[in-house]
């Protein structure tokens, strides 16, 4: 049982040092400098497509053999988060712009 919990804690902590060290955690970092709007839409269309290239990348290397099963799950988990985001966010942009359109002036 300690054995368990201990080598859930261990995955857990390889994890955690995996994200904060990644590539897309520098980039949320010089974003926060950066807080106009087109800036921010940019970082975060950049950050989007980065992540979906990193899940595919990752995903060759799996069915090559060559990486690790929870790298694999946890960059489609991640991708598949991101696209659903940005998905949510084009019906939203969608729809305030069908509404601003059937505004009368």
């Amino acid at each position: 049982m300690i054995s368990d919990v201990s080598s859930a804690l261990n995955a857990y902590q390889q994890a955690l040092g995996r994200i904060s060290s990644s590539p897309a955690m520098k980039e949320v970092e010089k974003a926060k400098a950066d807080t106009s709007f087109s800036a921010i839409l940019k970082n975060t269309v950049d950050e989007a497509a980065s992540t979906m290239k990193k899940a595919e990348n990752i995903s060759m290397l799996g069915i090559a053999g060559k990486a690790d099963v929870q790298d694999v799950v946890m960059a489609i988990s991640n991708a598949e988060q991101t696209l659903d985001t940005v998905v949510a966010f084009r019906d939203t942009a969608i729809k305030a712009y069908k509404e601003i359109i059937q505004m009368n002036i």
